[in-house]
């Protein structure tokens, strides 16, 4: 007599938030930014979310938030002034969760379960006008990895424990 298949319920996804440098005009600016990025300034760094859905495959899904040509020298003078500019949200794949500024954030404990879902719920609903320091990748990474993980302002949580604060984030670790 066959006994029926149990199947065991999928591991919550993890999410990540990952750090690369800032994308630029050609030139002296693309050098500044990866200069700032290499000294570990976090104010030179770009932010984007990772979901790994399934534990068993090291690929995971990117979402952020980018202006829609970064390496546009019109947009740099935008980011200069403070004026807004068109952006763009980016999701797509990568073969493995990076293991040099990348944190593990927490596992998705939104409604239903499906992360991947949520974030792209989220990301249909995000405002494109971006501007530096009111409306960019880092308003954009607290916000879904809020809806994830219900986590609050990861970035500042992220921030404090790189310069010895403590803090909430799972698997928080400096680069």
């Amino acid at each position: 007599m066959a006994m029926p298949s149990v199947s065991t319920p999928a591991a919550p996804t993890a999410v990540y938030v990952a750090a690369v440098p800032l994308r630029g005009p050609k030139g002296p600016a693309q050098l500044l930014m990866s200069a700032g990025y290499s000294l570990g300034l976090w104010d030179l760094q770009h932010f984007m979310v990772l979901l790994r859905p399934d534990p068993v495959q090291a690929q995971a899904l990117v979402f952020d938030f980018q202006p829609r040509d970064p390496e546009d020298v019109l947009a740099a003078l935008a980011v200069l002034s403070r004026s807004e500019i068109p952006g763009v949200v980016r999701r797509r794949t990568v073969r493995r969760v990076p293991n040099r500024r990348c944190w593990l954030v927490g596992r998705c404990c939104c409604d239903g379960g499906d992360a991947v879902a949520a974030a792209d719920r989220f990301s249909e609903q995000w405002p494109t006008g971006l501007v530096v320091g009111e409306h960019d990748c880092r308003d954009y990474t607290n916000g879904l990895v809020e809806v994830l993980t219900g986590e609050k302002r990861v970035l500042e949580s992220l921030r404090l424990s790189r310069s010895g604060g403590s803090t909430s984030v799972s698997g928080a670790a400096p680069p």
